[in-house]
Parts: C-alpha cells; sequence; structure tokens
C-alpha cells in the first residue's frame, strides 16, 4: 500500500488475495471445519486465510459446527493449513500462525469448593502462537450463564483471554467517553447502538485489535460487554447467545491484520470522487429556494462545493416517501441545475412511519415492522417523547425490497444521487421487542448492516454504472462493504465535543472501517451564550444573527473545519440558522476558504488513498499505533493520528489556544508543513497555532501529488505539485478514474507509481503516460 514499502505491500495484498470473497451478502460458507470434543464441549475450528482462523465452542454439537453470524461473507479454506494431533491435543498451523486446542483430561471428583462454586462447563482451553512458537494469545475460558431475554431462554455467553502488562487495545466501533487517550485498556466498552449514551452516541463494531500482532473479531450480535486489560485478562460477555464464536486475525503489521478483517468480512468500496469533496448540509434546508440560495452562495463566491445534503422534514409526514410539492415544487429540475454545475445531492431517508401515513396500514398488515410481545407494531418511544412511528423491520428481505423501490420511485427518481440513511441504529432501541430475524435482543447490533444493505443492493441492482454512496449514522462487522460513509450522531456544538471526536474517530477507524465523520460544529442547537473565560481569536461582532452572543463559536467552528479537512468525510451539519461557510463571520471565512481549498488540493492524494483502502482494507486515517509500533510513547496518544502515509495531524481543541505541544514519532524525521523546516523524531516539540494554522506535519520519505485548484471533482484537476520531502526512500501510489462509475472494479483507471530515490535524489513515475508526465513535470523537493 501507499504507506509501506515494496515487501509489505505485496505481503499485505497476498493476504488480501489469498481468501475468496462469496458473493451472498449475509452469512459465510461453514467448511472447511474440524470439531473437536473436550469432554462435551464440542470446539469447531474453521479456518479462512493463512492468518484468519475462527473458534466456535458449544455443548451443541450443532450450533458449534453452525456458519458464523451476521457481517462475516468470506469462505473458509483449507489452503496452506495443516491439522494435527499430539498428546490429546489438537494444533492447527499455517504459515503465519498456529492454534492449539488443549487437551482436556477426563475431570476426577470435585473437590468441595468446587463442588458448589466452580463451573459446571467442561473447561476449553485455546493458545495462539506465532510461526516461531512464540505466544500471541490464549482463550482461557468460556461461560454460559443461562438466563431469560425478552421471554426466551438463553445465555449470557462470554470468553476470557489472557494479556500481557505492555498490550494495547484498540478498536470496538465508536465510544465517545475519551477526550484524548486511544488506548481501551482498562476501560469497560458497552458494545450496543446507544444514541443516549451520555458522552454522544456509542456504535458497536466487535472487532478489537491489539498492540500484539492480532485482532479478534467477537461473532455474536446481541449487547455485549468487553473489558480489555482488566486484572489481567480480557473478557467479552454477549446477552444473548447459545454458543461462544470468535475470529482471531495476526499480522506482523496492522494492516495485515485489516487486510485479512477485509478479506472475512467484505471489500471498502472506493465511493465517488465527490465524498472526499466538500458536503453541505444544515438541520434543515426549509424549501427549494433556500437550498439553491446556498448553492447559489457557494458559487457566487468561488468556494469549491460537491454535495448539498437535504436533511429531515422535506416530506409531508413521516413516513410518506415523498417530497413535499408546497416547499420543493420541482426537485428534478433542482437536481439538473445542480448536476450542470457539477454539484451532487443527499437525501434523508428516515425508517420510520407514523400510523396516518399511507404505508402504516399496509406494512402493518404485512407484518413488516418491529413489533411487541403481542405481535402489534411498536409505535414510537415514550422515554423520549419520540412520536416518530413504527420502525421497518430491514431484518426482513422482503420489506427491505419494498423499502428500496419506493425510495427509487418516490425519491432518487427525482434526481438525488444518493441516500442518508438516519435512525440506523435502530434510534427505536429494539431491547423488548422483536424482529423477523429474532428478537431485538439478540440481533440488537445488526439492525444498521441490514439497514443499509437495502440501498446497497437496490443500487448495485438498479443503478449497475452508478458508484453508490451512503451517509449512515450507525455500524455493524461487514458494514464497510455497504459503501457507507459513517458519522458520530448528534453531538454538541462544544470544544469538548471536539476533544471527543478525535479518539472516537481514530478507534472507529481502528475497527476496519475507514470512512467515518462528524457534523462540523456539531449538531445539537447552537446556545446563544458562552462561558469561554478568554477572549477570542476571531471577531464574532458580524455573525450575531447566527452565533448571538456566543463569542466564540466562530473560533471553534473554524478549528473543527481545520480538522475536518483531514478526516476522510468533510462534511458541515447542524442545527444552527445559517451553516455555510460565511456565516460565522469574515475573519472566519477567510481562514475556512483558505482550508476548503486545501482540502481539494489534496483530492489526487486523498482519492488515491481511498483507491489503497479498496485494495487492502487498510484505513487512511490512523492511530500512530498503526504507523510507529516500536515507538512506546504512541500507544495511547489519541490526539494526533496519521492521515494517510504522510501528515501528522494534530488538531487544536482548545479555546484561545495558539500553541500546542505535538509528539513526532520516532523512527522518522518530520517536516513542518507550513515552514518546512525539520526535526527529528522521537521527541515532543511546543508549536505555534495562531488560528490560521493547524499544526501538520509531513514524515521524511513521503511524496504528496497536488492538484491545480478545482470547483468540484466533477471538473477534470491536473497535477499541480508532486511534493518530496526527502530522508529516505518513499514510493506512492498515484490514482485517478472517472469518479462515478464502477468500472474501478475492473480495473478501469489510471495508476501511475511515483518512486523517489533519495541517495540520487531522484523521482520516476511509471505508469500511465499522461499521468506520469503530469507528475513527472510538477516535482517539487522540500528543502
Amino acid at each position: 500500500m501507499a504507506w509501506l514499502g515494496n515487501g509489505a505491500r505485496a505481503r499485505v495484498l497476498g493476504l488480501v488475495s489469498g481468501l475468496a470473497l462469496s458473493a451472498g451478502a449475509g452469512m459465510a460458507v461453514a467448511a472447511p471445519q474440524t470439531t473437536v470434543d473436550r469432554n462435551g464441549a464440542y470446539v469447531s475450528v474453521e479456518t479462512y486465510a493463512p492468518n484468519v482462523i475462527r473458534v466456535t465452542i458449544s455443548q451443541d454439537k450443532d450450533l458449534a459446527k453452525a456458519a458464523p453470524g451476521y457481517g462475516v461473507n468470506g469462505t473458509a479454506t483449507d489452503k496452506g493449513w495443516r491439522h494435527d494431533q499430539k498428546a490429546g491435543a489438537d494444533i492447527f498451523t499455517s504459515a503465519e500462525l498456529s492454534l492449539e486446542v488443549v487437551a482436556q483430561p477426563w475431570p476426577g471428583a470435585p473437590s468441595l469448593q468446587e463442588r458448589y462454586f466452580a463451573p459446571a462447563l467442561p473447561p476449553v482451553s485455546i493458545k495462539v502462537r506465532k510461526p516461531d512458537g512464540t505466544s500471541l494469545v490464549d482463550m482461557t475460558g468460556w461461560e454460559m450463564a443461562p438466563h431469560v431475554v425478552s421471554g426466551e431462554k438463553t445465555f449470557r455467553a462470554g470468553a476470557s483471554f489472557s494479556t500481557t502488562a505492555d498490550e494495547h487495545f484498540y478498536g470496538l466501533g465508536q465510544n465517545q467517553e475519551s477526550e484524548s487517550a486511544l488506548d481501551l485498556r482498562g476501560r469497560t466498552i458497552d458494545c450496543k447502538h446507544d444514541y443516549d449514551a451520555p458522552h454522544g452516541e456509542s456504535v458497536c463494531v466487535p472487532f478489537l485489535v491489539t498492540s500484539k500482532g492480532y485482532g479478534i473479531l467477537w461473532d455474536n450480535p446481541s449487547a455485549t460487554k468487553i473489558y480489555p486489560g482488566v486484572n489481567g485478562r480480557t473478557l467479552w460477555q454477549s446477552n444473548v447467545g447459545e454458543r461462544v464464536s470468535f475470529f482471531v486475525i495476526t499480522g506482523k503489521t496492522t494492516d495485515e491484520i485489516y487486510a485479512g478483517y477485509r478479506a472475512l468480512t467484505g471489500v471498502t468500496p472506493l465511493p465517488p470522487k465527490a465524498a472526499f469533496g466538500y458536503i453541505q448540509s444544515k438541520a434543515r434546508y426549509e424549501s427549494q429556494a433556500e437550498f439553491m440560495a446556498v448553492a447559489d452562495g457557494y458559487q457566487k463566491r468561488q468556494l469549491p462545493l460537491d454535495i448539498m445534503v437535504l436533511d429531515w422534514f422535506h416530506w409531508t409526514r413521516m413516513g410518506q416517501i415523498d417530497i413535499d410539492p408546497a416547499q420543493f415544487p420541482d426537485p428534478a429540475g433542482m437536481n439538473k441545475t445542480l448536476h450542470d454545475r457539477g454539484v451532487h445531492t443527499i437525501i434523508s431517508v428516515w425508517p420510520r412511519f407514523e400510523q396516518e401515513g399511507r404505508y402504516f396500514n399496509y406494512l402493518a398488515g404485512k407484518g413488516w415492522f418491529l413489533k411487541d410481545e403481542n405481535g402489534d407494531p411498536v409505535d414510537g418511544l415514550p422515554f423520549r417523547s419520540d412520536r416518530t412511528g413504527a420502525l421497518i423491520d430491514s431484518t426482513n428481505p422482503e420489506a427491505r425490497d419494498w423499502f428500496w423501490g419506493k425510495i427509487r420511485d418516490n425519491i432518487i427518481s427525482q434526481g438525488f444521487d444518493w441516500l442518508w440513511l438516519d435512525e440506523t441504529e435502530p434510534d427505536l432501541v429494539p431491547s423488548g421487542f422483536f424482529f423477523h430475524a429474532g428478537s431485538g435482543d439478540r440481533i440488537r447490533n445488526a439492525f444498521p448492516l441490514l439497514h443499509a444493505q437495502l440501498a446497497a443492493d437496490g443500487s448495485r441492482r438498479d443503478r449497475p454504472d452508478k458508484r453508490n454512496l451512503i451517509l449512515a449514522r450507525a455500524a455493524y462487522t461487514g458494514a464497510q462493504r455497504n459503501g457507507s460513509l459513517f458519522w458520530s450522531s448528534d453531538i454538541q456544538p462544544t470544544w469538548e465535543a471536539l476533544r471527543r471526536q478525535v479518539p472516537s474517530g481514530l478507534n472507529f477507524t481502528a475497527s476496519g472501517l475507514a470512512y467515518w465523520g462528524n457534523d462540523i460544529g456539531g449538531w445539537q442547537w447552537l446556545p446563544q451564550t458562552t462561558t469561554a473565560t478568554k477572549a477570542p481569536l476571531l471577531d464574532p461582532s458580524d455573525a450575531r444573527a447566527v452565533v448571538g452572543q456566543n463569542n466564540d463559536y466562530p473560533e471553534l467552528f473554524t478549528r473543527w473545519f481545520q480538522y475536518g479537512v483531514f478526516t476522510p468525510t468533510l462534511r458541515v451539519h447542524g442545527m444552527r440558522k445559517e451553516t455555510e461557510l460565511w456565516s460565522f463571520g469574515k475573519e472566519a471565512e477567510g481562514v475556512l476558504s483558505k482550508y476548503v481549498k486545501l482540502r481539494y488540493a489534496l483530492m489526487p492524494y486523498l482519492y488515491s488513498m481511498g483507491k489503497t483502502t479498496y485494495d487492502t482494507g487498510a484505513p487512511f486515517m490512523r492511530g500512530l499505533f498503526m504507523d510507529f509500533p516500536n515507538d512506546p510513547k504512541v500507544a495511547d496518544i489519541g490526539d494526533q493520528y496519521m492521515f494517510g502515509p504522510a501528515f501528522l495531524v494534530a488538531p487544536v481543541t482548545e479555546q484561545g489556544q495558539t500553541e500546542r505541544d505535538v509528539y513526532l514519532p520516532a523512527g522518522a524525521d518530520w517536516y513542518d508543513y507550513w515552514t518546512n523546516q525539520k526535526f527529528a523524531g522521537g521527541q515532543t516539540i511546543r508549536v505555534k497555532a495562531p488560528i490560521d494554522v493547524i499544526p501538520l506535519f509531513v514524515r521524511a520519505g513521503s511524496i504528496v501529488p497536488m492538484g491545480a485548484p478545482i470547483m468540484n471533482t466533477s471538473q477534470a484537476q491536473a497535477i499541480s505539485a508532486v511534493k518530496v520531502y526527502p530522508g529516505r526512500d518513499a514510493e506512492f501510489s498515484l490514482y485517478d478514474d472517472d469518479g462515478v462509475t464502477n468500472a474501478y472494479e475492473k480495473g478501469v483507471g489510471k495508476t501511475v507509481k511515483l518512486r523517489w530515490d533519495d541517495k540520487a535524489g531522484k523521482l520516476t513515475a511509471t505508469g500511465d503516460k499522461v499521468l506520469a508526465a503530469q507528475a513527472q513535470g510538477a516535482v517539487q523537493v522540500v528543502k
């Protein structure tokens, strides 16, 4: 990949191609598989790739042999694996790892203490080792604690894993508790989708990546508690289950682990190029006239714009699946005008249906809603005064197909490009209720995967030549393959919320889902006063209509936007009177204009990283632990990160702050992007950060292609510079294509391999001749 050398890149791509993917969107093919008996506990071992192996344990042999659950679509294979038996143990070995199901002697008579307090389950122990025999991780115990959930007799299913004192833990979806720390060690992660989580919405992706060269993907969609590195072990406990099922994915680098995750759960599509540009949104644009006035404002000011978003309540009634003709008299004409300018549109679609709507009775009659214990539709959410109606049951394939058909015919037919699928947790909490596929408790976390699938499958079927995109608020294992851009939900417009975004986003992308962003500026209603104690760094006096007396909000928005430029998705949103880049005063507008134009200058770099993620599964917004595993100082840094192979980003998240400490990881030299001053790695430096500067560094030995100014990605963009930051040999895979179709999946596109020979001081470009010539003629060596 772009941030790896030739050998490492080849190794990652080899792991990716070594595991074939099935065409199905839901379950994996269960073969080949070996099932062994440990005194009444059946242990199934299933191999998927040289670095991917599954373990399933149950006292029911059929359950132990059953296929994985939601999210996994890889195909099992025994290629490269050997099974040996030694002294009662079963040992499975590949070139990448070995897994031993430890021999268990027949238990003797219990002691007095064991008779009353020891677990009744037959013990099972699993040992996972590196090829040289070094221990990676052991499963030291499992549990099946009987209880009743939603009237169903079931178990709390769990397992314990060994850990070491110097092990660090990352991923597990989105948890917004931390303001700076990244390492999950010692925390309790309540892995369930929870809009009401006090620090900001939590999203469960049960994939835990460690600093020791392995990850654990837990195969249970019910609410799950994880305790990483607590009291010398990592404990997983799921609320509903009749077996323990998990995958171990190993790698010499984190990117090899993500290659295994990609092969197991699906490919991250390359989004439309517009998704890498600027996305303008607001809660909400109330009319076609207002919507077009905003688009006109960007055109008038010559500010880049790729996507306009039409949020909620553009409909006449919740669940009508329509567009209010009184406020939007000509949506097709509106979209044509925007398309003629090169601007795309996203429209919000909710999964809720109020009783008075035209489809409620039809859907209720079909049984296509979430139901209570009596089989009646669950209508609203009393504890939150939610009266927005019943939830369509997207676990039912028939309901999914019906819903997509109505969206296609009633909404997309009006020229809208892509969908915003809101409330995908679902917001109507399913615990205690029932889906077509099972109780809301049993499959609580799987809904966002299946709900987004309706648009992914429908678009692929009905618009095969149009690259799809979905804006989604929650995720689960495998959700990346639906083509979603995820965001952190309805966060507060505060400095504290901004601080929480940085580590939250890094752990989300560490969970194997590369495309994450947030509502820049915060979504909730903007208070018209402030508690700030420092003088604002930007003049708010000409933004009173928007900020009132919230004097530091233009500063907050600007710092947030600077950070957003260096996230996978750059999207402004919120419940403010205005959200546009000119809405926060002239001083703010000047800085914001600088940064939105920088985003577009970096488009060749950004889009190339998207292609690398498609090829390998590795995220490009990266916690420092991924690229600097030998530097112990980076293990818990959550307020800095790498953005692709070149950039180290250190957002400013404190009001009135004009300088901050930045740690430069060991193992590389670093250039200040703004001054080109060079620094040695392995040190903390104090960096000046006036309001128009986000601390930004470039790793020595980097190649950064940059593009000429454009108004949106529909315009052709020439390569204006290929910046080389010397200090070591470097390579970068520059990629481009039409940005809108799925032809890239068939290899249609332009690729140029850029290679920098540091000793010779020379850059070579091989591949597409036209693009290579552009790049070769634009080389700028930083000195």
